[in-house]
């Protein structure tokens, strides 16, 4: 089994691969789960105009594609779980910001929680990220992050929203 750091089978120019290391974002050689963010935040702008039904169908089909995508990538790649694969931060980010009050304030404490939650991997978050494998293992961990993360910011936004 190869490494987190071997890049081999990874190939940008299948569309799968590029979205699943975050359209390249999860390439930066040091914290590419914080870049994977980063990068969601833009995506996460084009979302806003959405109805709410609209966000969650987003969500939805962005997440089952993550199980599909991140699977078929680490499995090319030969690394369970490779670090460059981002597409889970993307939907965990934007699971976070789902509801969340206008403004850049918002993004940033949404941005920061999110990646808390992520890198500390609480109970149960942590369960899942050992036991659970494939694309379900990789998203399901980082969803999870985004629904704590969430309702963090939810609270946050009853009291100063």
């Amino acid at each position: 089994m190869k490494n987190r750091t071997d890049l081999a089978g990874l190939n940008l120019s299948n569309p799968l691969h590029f979205l699943a290391v975050g359209l390249g974002s999860g390439l930066a050689p040091k914290a590419p789960g914080t870049f994977g963010t980063l990068a969601a935040i833009p995506l996460y702008l084009l979302l806003l105009p959405l109805s709410s039904a609209g966000y969650l169908g987003v969500l939805l089909v962005a997440t089952l594609f993550g199980f599909w995508c991140c699977h078929q990538t680490s499995k090319d790649m030969g690394v369970h779980d490779h670090k460059a694969i981002v597409w889970d931060e993307f939907v965990g980010f934007w699971i976070t910001m789902f509801a969340a009050p206008a403004g850049w304030v918002w993004i940033i404490a949404g941005f920061v929680l999110f990646r808390l939650f992520d890198v500390l991997k609480p109970w149960p978050i942590s369960w899942l990220d050992k036991h659970l494998h494939g694309g379900i293992g990789i998203m399901m961990d980082d969803v999870l992050a985004g629904l704590a993360a969430f309702a963090c910011l939810q609270l946050l936004a009853g009291f100063w929203g």
